[in-house]
């Protein structure tokens, strides 16, 4: 006949547990350090100050649209850059 498989557990004998045989959680480890992020953050400020320069007046060919506008994106661009590679301080 049929064999009960379901193992068989005593009133006085607990039942195991995936929660007591769990590991403690190690805390989260950011890939960048916190001045990693700021770093990226003020360059997001800069690109799009960049782009806010770079709409300004109506004239299409003014010196701050067609040369100071690029510069300071590309600043922004470059300073991301530098943010995502700097080693995170230990």
């Amino acid at each position: 006949m049929a064999q009960n498989t379901k193992p068989s557990y005593s009133a006085s004998a607990p039942k195991p547990s995936i929660l007591s045989e769990s590991k403690p959680v190690a805390p989260v480890q950011f890939v960048f350090g916190k001045a990693n992020y700021q770093l990226l953050a003020v360059s997001v400020l800069i690109v799009a100050l960049g782009f806010v320069i770079m709409s300004g007046s109506t004239d299409i060919y003014s010196t701050t649209k067609i040369v100071i506008a690029p510069i300071v994106v590309l600043a922004g661009f470059g300073l991301a850059f530098y943010a995502i590679f700097k080693k995170p301080a230990a």
